[in-house]
């Protein structure tokens, strides 16, 4: 068993909301996104993965598909499905949330990994 205190070592930056990879292996990934008020993920989506949130930290609009925003806050779920467009935006706090993901067809070996620097086991 490996595990990871989700919300030591946070690191948000000026410019643009941050992305850490804490797991990768050719099964799927886990990201923790970081972001200060006012930041946004622009329109995107993961065309071969669903798309699971858990909101850890602070409230922030979550737009799907559907173009609905919706404020959401700690121990939310979010699903989004394959190829779902989604837009994030940290409201008037610091939003931290988890991210997971299948593994991505055709992964070269050389990017598959596993626990990062911070393993606590």
């Amino acid at each position: 068993m490996k595990t990871m205190q989700l919300l030591e070592g946070l690191e948000f930056t000026d410019k643009a909301p941050n992305s850490e990879p804490l797991f990768v292996d050719a099964h799927g990934r886990v990201l923790r996104f970081t972001l200060k008020p006012g930041q946004s993920i622009r329109e995107h989506n993961a065309p071969h993965s669903p798309f699971y949130v858990v909101v850890l930290q602070g409230h922030g609009m979550f737009t799907g598909g559907d173009g609905h925003e919706q404020q959401l806050g700690p121990h939310s779920l979010l699903i989004f499905d394959p190829a779902e467009s989604h837009v994030i935006r940290a409201v008037d706090e610091e939003l931290v949330f988890v991210g997971f993901l299948h593994g991505v067809p055709g992964m070269p070996p050389d990017k598959v990994g596993g626990m990062l620097t911070r393993d606590h086991n």
